[in-house]
């Protein structure tokens, strides 16, 4: 175990002997909280798992996922992650691990059944683990990973759901406020309270439940609309003792939805900086600490970018590397968005020749090309559709009506491709998902679920060699 819990002194995380600790690290999206474009289903998590009971029954449907979340962070993983020099890793979770929405407030002990080996998996190599509540009751946000299934945050209009994402923490707490290698709570990631006070109502409730049962561990606070903007906090953070404050520090430069190439001008690194900047404003005006949630670019791919894919990841690569050389100057802790998936943004990846790739390959060919995913969607091929929807709402809906909550994060265009293709369009796929599934045995369904391994993965080298070389000095 570690000696000492980290803490915040000013705008510094520091060890137990008071020396500075600079978190550099990466999250394990898509592991106990999924995401469609991480492991390649359509739509929600709840909606898959849904799914794939109906057609191969409850017991394989358990076997898969439990198995899953086995195969997807090992021994293997802990240690190539250590080897890169990063000392910590974001694990976001579904409430849905903890609790049943049919039998609330009564924990499922079984939650803890992976979070607690991957967190000791950790600490054996030395690597704190920040615990993040990614999916909270009624959707903390209007998007996917909260597995909300429709485009309304819940969470702030129902006292009940609030009760228990306190409940949860409570409990949370009291499993944990001895473990040192937690480096902290990350309470809710990227919500979203389209009145700007409620989301700050509920930190209070959250800071004072944990305090009670854990002064000691740290507490890591989002921004209000996904990690981007503390401006009503007021005088809040008065009332929060050992608090760092998450911001999400993603680059359009790093997406293709980018409307020029990235090349490293001035001009260029001179609008990353900025954005950089307006997101921490709050927090260096006060003297706070702050946290880089997440951030990072996606990436080509050979199967469907074809002969730009090289020119492509190039300049993304340039993108994360000025990201990196802003982080460095402003002695940042960061967590780059993501360790693992099937190859979109991942530091390691599933192989295209494993079980579950081979499986899947046309129906991630259609996904793609339907641009059913939001996540660094590319619409090219769906342009001529979903276009003519979004001219016929704005020809029939003055501009000053279309800019609804949560723009300007969600453009108008973002908010039509959610509802339209996201949601909609998402959802008819889910049976299709669930249905390659049928009539395999148990052991083709461990043998699916064992694609996600270490050993069935291949590494992004660009990226990683760049992280490595950025996680030299840790303190």
């Amino acid at each position: 175990m570690s000696t000492s819990v980290l803490n915040v002194s000013g705008t510094k995380l520091v060890d137990g002997e008071g020396r500075e600790v600079i978190l550099r690290g990466a999250g394990l999206g898509g592991w106990m909280n999924m995401e469609n474009f991480i492991s390649g289903f359509p739509g929600r998590e709840f909606q898959i798992r849904e799914a794939l009971a109906r057609v191969v029954g409850e017991t394989k449907s358990a076997l898969f996922f439990d198995k899953f979340l086995e195969y997807f962070f090992q021994a293997e993983d802990a240690k190539f992650f250590k080897s890169l020099g990063l000392n910590c890793i974001r694990l976001p979770f579904n409430y849905r691990h903890f609790e049943d929405d049919m039998n609330p407030r009564n924990l499922k002990e079984s939650g803890f059944k992976h979070l607690d080996r991957v967190v000791e998996l950790c600490a054996k190599e030395g690597i704190y683990t920040v615990l993040d509540l990614h999916t909270a009751p009624g959707g903390q946000n209007h998007d996917w990973h909260s597995d909300n299934p429709t485009h309304y945050a819940a969470l702030w209009d129902h006292r009940d759901f609030q009760d228990r994402v306190v409940w949860l923490w409570e409990k949370l707490a009291e499993h944990y406020k001895h473990n040192a290698w937690i480096a902290g709570y990350n309470v809710l990631n990227e919500p979203c309270d389209s009145q700007h006070t409620r989301v700050v109502n509920l930190y209070n409730r959250l800071h004072g439940a944990i305090r009670k049962i854990d002064p000691n561990h740290t507490i890591f606070l989002d921004g209000n609309t996904f990690a981007s903007d503390f401006s009503q906090f007021g005088n809040a953070y008065k009332n929060w003792d050992n608090t760092a404050y998450s911001i999400h520090d993603y680059s359009l430069y790093g997406f293709p939805a980018s409307r020029e190439i990235y090349t490293g001008t001035e001009a260029q690194k001179a609008r990353l900086s900025r954005s950089f900047e307006k997101k921490r404003a709050w927090m260096v005006e006060r003297g706070l600490c702050v946290w880089n949630g997440e951030w990072g670019p996606v990436y080509a791919r050979k199967q469907y970018d074809g002969q730009q894919t090289d020119q492509i990841n190039e300049a993304r690569y340039c993108v994360l590397k000025d990201q990196l050389e802003i982080y460095e100057k402003a002695r940042l802790s960061w967590s780059i968005w993501l360790y693992k998936d099937i190859g979109f943004q991942g530091m390691v990846y599933t192989s295209p020749n494993t079980p579950y790739m081979k499986l899947f390959e046309k129906f991630l060919a259609k996904k793609q090309r339907m641009a059913i995913d939001a996540w660094g969607t590319d619409d090219t091929y769906v342009k001529h559709i979903f276009d003519p929807l979004g001219d016929w709402i704005t020809q029939n809906v003055d501009e000053a009506y279309r800019k609804l909550y949560p723009y300007p994060v969600w453009s108008f265009k973002t908010r039509v491709a959610q509802l339209s293709r996201h949601i909609l369009a998402a959802e008819f796929l889910v049976d299709e998902w669930a249905e390659h599934f049928r009539g395999k045995s148990e052991d083709e369904i461990d043998d699916i679920a064992r694609s996600f391994s270490y050993e069935n993965s291949l590494k992004r080298d660009g990226l990683n060699k760049v992280l490595m070389e950025h996680a030299a000095a840790r303190y």
